[in-house]
């Protein structure tokens, strides 16, 4: 039954809420564009949630149901009500279109071009080989390594590309361990759970950190440099304790590893200016209040020289991982439907949110993002709650001195990035799962403590920003 149900679902209750009258909701003065959004929104819940379609094309379905729907070029039938006030505000179609070219996406993929090129010319594999050197050759050191030059890929590289390169790697090491061993599922483990984490420490890390940027405009805005000044610290010390309660539950037997990794840095010309470029654009990143430029125009850089050195051909353009911009495009086409329609307002306000404690409307929406995010993609999370929260940092005066919205939005980020107890909850989970060395049970023991504890420690992270001001 539930086969069946899970395609079902996304559609029947989409259709009751778009037949259902005005005056069935209880938000005074729902236009009719409120409700056709309302029912795009639970038709986006449902199929994230569900997946009887690809993620990504749910994502495309969000955007094309607006054009149809809500939009200023809606089909003809769709437009109009027993009267203008009734039927609300269109949204614009080059507002709804023009999410495939946002800002954000224009971040990723510059993100995906320095990947591709850092493959393509062994840059990645090479600085693993250097780095983890120092780390020796005692299992819980070169754990630390490992989970570290991870984690350094993966604030600037797609998770999921860090986590197969990473792994690929960790073949050879994995091989050397009794098949009984408990090092096995602690070297396999550490390396989603470091790539999951490691995302937080930049905005372009992982999908709900730009998705995060998006609202974090203004007078709450945060440039690349700040983000990292609280993201790496969180970053650190989550993946230290994640290293200590890995060891301490998956100790072990082997008393000594040699890792042999070979290869040795390119030196053609190609190969010196991807890491001249990789350099670069790290430091324009790190420094955007010196240059002035943002890092969406700092992104534009990489791709800009790889296609014209032909570093990046027309067949490397096809490793991009597109699902994943198209499943941002439709995050972001839902936030800006929710908000131009005025029905995330509408939502928020009807509800008397400064009845609550400001600490409970923290923590709760702290772990329903973190429960949201182990069943779903840690990005629909991100898509789905963000609008609504951004409005609630707004309305919600007893906010004001935990630091109101960016303190909401940053709960809210790191929440949907540690989401990690299922081998569906993350890419990087799911390809750890693939080696046959994790089971679901050891994932989900360590997930749950690691979330759990992530969501504390950002608690305190953002108290002591607001404490010294940053907030």
């Amino acid at each position: 039954m539930y086969k069946y149900l899970k395609y079902i679902l996304p559609i029947c209750v989409p259709l009751f809420i778009l037949y259902l009258p005005l005056s069935a909701f209880p938000f005074e003065g729902m236009t009719i564009v409120q409700q056709r959004i309302a029912a795009i929104f639970v038709f986006a819940t449902l199929s994230w949630i569900l997946e009887p379609i690809p993620i990504h094309a749910t994502s495309v379905a969000i955007i094309t149901f607006e054009l149809l729907l809500v939009s200023d070029k809606a089909l003809i039938l769709f437009r109009g009500g027993e009267s203008l006030q009734q039927y609300g505000d269109p949204i614009s179609y080059v507002d709804i279109m023009a999410t495939f070219a946002s800002p954000i996406i224009m971040l990723f993929l510059g993100g995906f071009f320095l990947a591709i090129a850092a493959t393509k010319y062994r840059l990645d594999v090479n600085l693993a080989r250097v780095l983890l050197k120092p780390f020796g050759q005692q299992p819980r050191f070169l754990m630390l390594g490992l989970m570290l030059i991870t984690g350094l890929f993966s604030m600037f590289m797609s998770n999921t590309a860090t986590t197969a390169m990473m792994l690929s790697i960790l073949g050879p090491v994995i091989a050397l361990f009794s098949p009984k061993d408990p090092g096995r599922v602690a070297f396999a483990l550490c390396i989603p759970l470091a790539a999951n984490i490691g995302g937080i420490g930049t905005p372009i890390g992982t999908p709900p950190n730009a998705i995060a940027l998006k609202y974090l405009q203004g007078e709450n805005s945060i440039n690349f440099a700040e983000w990292m000044a609280f993201g790496v610290p969180f970053t650190i010390i989550l993946m230290a304790f994640s290293w200590y309660l890995i060891n301490k539950i998956f100790p072990a037997n082997q008393r000594e590893i040699v890792l042999d990794i070979q290869g040795e840095f390119l030196k053609t010309p190609k190969a010196l200016l991807v890491y001249a470029v990789f350099i670069i654009t790290i430091l324009l990143w790190l420094m955007g209040s010196v240059h002035g430029m943002n890092s969406y125009t700092v992104a534009m850089i990489p791709v800009t020289i790889f296609l014209m050195a032909g570093i990046i051909t027309k067949d490397d353009l096809k490793k991009i991982s597109w699902d994943v911009l198209w499943l941002v495009s439709g995050g972001i086409a839902l936030g800006l439907a929710l908000d131009k329609s005025g029905l995330a307002a509408l939502i928020v306000y009807s509800i008397p949110f400064d009845s609550f404690s400001p600490y409970v409307v923290l923590v709760g929406a702290a772990f329903l993002s973190l429960l949201m995010a182990n069943f779903m993609s840690n990005t629909a999370t991100a898509n789905l709650l963000m609008p609504i929260m951004a409005t609630l940092g707004v309305s919600m005066s007893s906010l004001i001195p935990l630091g109101g919205e960016v303190t909401l939005l940053l709960v809210i980020t790191f929440a949907s990035s540690l989401g990690m107890s299922l081998p569906i909850s993350t890419p990087p989970n799911a390809l750890a799962h693939a080696t046959g060395h994790i089971k679901t049970k050891d994932m989900a023991k360590v997930g749950v403590i690691v979330g759990v504890s992530g969501i504390l420690l950002s608690f305190i992270m953002v108290w002591i920003l607001n404490l010294v001001g940053h907030i």
